[in-house]
């Protein structure tokens, strides 16, 4: 469990991160090629690849979360089983209606 809340924590601080990194680069003219930009395609163009590399995370986030092991055994928690067996083999009240006792005979 602590590994898919570490994974869920980084992806979530690099959604955060990589697009601000991406302003900032483009703002102060940072990445090679800005300075040539006009400030409306600079705009645009830093503002799309915030987006790109947004969903490069996400994809990146759903890649990690496909390969993570499954435990194909799923037990459930004995309490509950044991609980749950007590109420099946609960002997029918003769106050209970006979709609109740004819879907128990059914099911038995």
């Amino acid at each position: 469990m602590a590994g898919v809340m570490q994974k869920f924590l980084c992806a979530s601080m690099f959604m955060w991160i990589a697009p601000v990194i991406i302003l900032y680069g483009f703002h102060h003219r940072i990445f090679p090629g800005s300075t040539k930009l006009s400030s409306s395609s600079m705009t645009l163009v830093s503002g799309f690849l915030a987006v790109i590399s947004v969903n490069l995370v996400i994809i990146l986030y759903i890649i990690l979360a496909m390969k993570e092991p499954t435990n194909p055994e799923h037990h459930p928690d004995p309490s509950f089983l044991a609980a749950a067996t007590a109420s099946i083999n609960q002997p029918i009240s003769s106050g209970s209606n006979n709609e109740d006792a004819l879907i128990r005979e059914k099911t038995d």
